[in-house]
């Protein structure tokens, strides 16, 4: 079984993307900040096969923060270096993004195409 940490504090892409993984057969654990979601990963590192991360959420202390879930990327890689990373943006985001990957998220992935994401993630690890 696959397992996916998905950490987005909108509620309802989180639940929208929940349920489009879980139809696709991935086990999803979710968060809804930097420090839930860290800390879920600490809890299971040994089960999570890829992390998909919004990037912009509350941060570790609990305050909104553009690019925090960079700061979750990093946090995530220095738990378990080789775990595969997608970072959630929005359209206008990409510039970001790109600077997500260059720290070591696999890929980034433009909200709204659900279905386009479970084809990434099933990429990703078959790379792997």
């Amino acid at each position: 079984m696959t397992t996916v940490l998905l950490v987005d504090d909108e509620k309802l892409v989180q639940r929208s993307l929940e349920k489009t993984m879980l139809r696709a057969g991935f086990d999803v654990l979710t968060a809804v900040d930097c420090k839930s979601g860290s800390e879920i990963f600490s809890q299971n590192v040994g089960m999570i096969n890829i992390a998909v991360l919004d990037l912009n959420m509350p941060s570790f202390d609990g305050t909104p923060k553009n690019g925090a879930g960079l700061d979750l990327l990093d946090d995530l890689k220095k738990q378990k270096a080789n775990l595969p990373v997608v970072i959630l943006t929005a359209y206008d985001e990409v510039s970001k993004a790109k600077d997500a990957v260059s720290r070591g998220a696999n890929a980034f992935f433009v909200k709204g195409r659900e279905q386009g994401l479970v084809e990434l993630i099933q990429k990703i690890l078959n790379e792997k």
